[in-house]
Order: C-alpha cells, then structure tokens, then sequence
C-alpha cells in the first residue's frame, strides 16, 4: 500500500512538473526580442523548441541526483 501512494505522489509531481513547463517562458532578452519580430506563431514555436532543448540536461541531473539520494541513504541504513 505505502509503495503505491509513493508512486502516486511521483506521478503527480511530475503532471505538476509537465502542466507547469507550458506556462513559462524561456526567453532571455535576445531571444525575446528575436520572437517579437518573428511574430506570435513562430515565437511561441521559439519558446517550445528552448523549452525543449533544456528538458535533457535537467532530466539527466535530475536522475543522477536521484541515484545519489538514493544511494546515500541505503548506505545509512
């Protein structure tokens, strides 16, 4: 019962985690002012693909810290 609430709550971080990285915008200064004069289609498309391209390497951090984590604490036990 415990392991299945723990991955329920994993599910919902990650929904969470998913349903917020449509709202933010990505842009620095440069590639704002880039977008603006692309138009709003292709600037969204802009937004998307820096979007995109930051998901790997934060993912791949993400499971290595999580590895550690969990490593770490079968070591304390």
């Amino acid at each position: 019962m415990l392991n299945y609430w723990m991955m329920m709550k994993r599910f919902l971080l990650l929904f969470i985690g998913m349903w917020m990285a449509f709202a933010v915008q990505a842009q620095c200064s440069i590639c704002t002012k880039t977008a603006q004069q692309l138009g709003e289609g292709p600037g969204k498309g802009l937004n998307g693909g820096i979007l995109y391209l930051m998901i790997m390497p934060l993912s791949i951090g993400g499971i290595i810290g999580y590895k550690w984590w969990m490593n770490q604490k079968q070591i304390q036990e």
